[in-house]
């Protein structure tokens, strides 16, 4: 297979052919052109003679033809002729796989690019899908517990409503009038009579307990008793915590008041 510097070699040696070749035709033209100089005469006696009357005179000899012009470089042998052909179908397949190269190469990437741009759109819609569900468990979960917490609050708003009933009941009955003549009575165990104390002492007194009848805080409300009455029955409330308990535990009230009517 011939290079492709020889190539340019070649074409290198026909234009200097060609340029050599167009320069002698230019030199001789201006050669031809240049007008002839003038050739000296002599003085010369001379006498016309007809030339057909001379014997044997020497006939002028014909003009030399022009020298043949160039054709120019050397046509190329059939040799030649089938290897420029070879060389060209060779390079012309050459750029022909390069091409169906870099066509497959671009294909591939294209599809390439395109399988990595599902992927991604599948892992986003994925996380998309997960992000959602994940929501709706925590909106389903966050209703089930407000249910139950108002389901819970319910329940005991009823259970509160029940007690509250069911007490008030009780304490509209014989039984809380019971309980609390039998806290006077103790109360009235445990007064200590002061002096000044006269008949008819009548005293509203407010006493809170804890659950188990312990006596916390007592303060006297109306009294027609004096100063050392007051403070007597209230130091009377005292020593007789803690108070007897309710008959009924729905009976039992923190805070109580107590009409006290010392006998």
């Amino acid at each position: 297979m011939p290079r492709v510097s020889d190539r340019w070699v070649s074409i290198a040696l026909s234009v200097l052919l060609h340029a050599a070749l167009l320069g002698a035709l230019v030199y001789g033209w201006l050669l031809f052109r240049r007008p002839p100089r003038p050739t000296p005469t002599l003085a010369i006696e001379a006498r016309v003679v007809d030339a057909r009357s001379v014997t044997g005179a020497a006939q002028p000899a014909p003009p030399s033809p022009p020298p043949p012009e160039s054709e120019g470089p050397p046509q190329p042998t059939p040799e030649e002729l089938a290897q420029r052909e070879q060389q060209r179908q060779q390079e012309e397949a050459a750029a022909q796989q390069q091409l169906a190269e870099q066509q497959a190469a671009e294909a591939a990437a294209a599809e390439a690019a395109r399988r990595e741009a599902e992927q991604r759109a599948a892992a986003e819609r994925k996380e998309r899908e997960a992000a959602e569900a994940q929501k709706r468990a925590a909106e389903e979960q966050q209703r089930a517990t407000e249910a139950k917490e108002q389901s819970e609050r319910e329940q005991e708003l009823q259970r509160d409503l029940a007690a509250e009933e069911q007490g008030r009941r009780a304490r509209a009955g014989p039984a809380l009038a019971a309980w609390q003549s039998q806290i006077a009575a103790r109360i009235n165990r445990a007064w200590l009579r002061p002096p000044t104390a006269r008949a008819g002492i009548e005293c509203m007194l407010n006493v809170t307990q804890v659950p188990g009848g312990e006596v916390t805080e007592v303060s006297i409300g109306e009294c027609n008793g004096d100063q050392a009455v007051r403070e007597s029955i209230e130091a009377a409330v005292y020593r007789a915590s803690p108070l007897p308990p309710p008959p009924d535990p729905d009976l039992f009230d923190r805070h109580l008041r107590i009409d006290f009517k010392p006998d």
